[in-house]
């Protein structure tokens, strides 16, 4: 008698995100379906960061945006550390496509959820400091379950060599195309 497996419902699997459970990260990878989920949290992710902003000063007139800047974002960061993680360290195994690393990037976002508790200015910098290292932490999980990785090492350094790059990226296009400081 063959048994067969239930995919754990978008709560279980948001729940199993946060807690960098491994298991979660496969099944995501395996389930085509799962990328309007894995878009559902980058947005829902980011919008906990915009109302976090606010204990930093900020407004939340911004929010629309940052839900665009966080799914171009995330496209483009699955899409660096595939090249990455496909092509310049590969692990024996690593057999992906870059929605494998769409989907499992896109669950790596569900710690950001606590960022919106960083709109108290007391623990602002605290929860968003935080936040950004349990994401941190999820982005290695998830990298490891999608490029098949046999060590975190790897996965480790296909998360920081891709937000190195990233943040190289931005920074370069924001001297190019921001506003004129004098």
């Amino acid at each position: 008698m063959a048994t067969t497996l239930r995919a754990n419902t978008f709560l279980q699997r948001l729940v199993g995100a946060a807690a960098l459970d491994a298991t979660i990260y496969e099944e995501v990878e395996s389930d085509p379906g799962a990328t309007a989920q894995a878009m559902a949290v980058v947005v829902l992710s980011s919008m906990a960061m915009g109302i976090g902003a606010r204990g930093l000063g900020g407004n939340s007139s911004a929010m629309a945006l940052f839900g665009v800047i966080a799914l171009v974002t995330w496209a483009a960061l699955a899409l660096l550390m595939f090249e990455i993680g496909t092509r310049l360290l590969p692990g024996r195994q690593t057999r992906s496509n870059p929605y494998e690393l769409l989907r499992t990037l896109g669950f790596a976002a569900t710690p950001g959820f606590a960022a919106v508790l960083a709109s108290v200015p007391e623990v602002t910098v605290t929860v968003l400091v935080g936040t950004w290292l349990w994401m941190m932490a999820a982005m290695v999980v998830a990298v490891r379950q999608a490029l098949d990785y046999d060590h975190t090492s790897r996965a480790i350094a296909v998360v920081l060599l891709g937000a190195a790059l990233a943040l190289t990226i931005a920074l370069g296009l924001g001297v190019l195309f921001g506003p004129t400081v004098s």
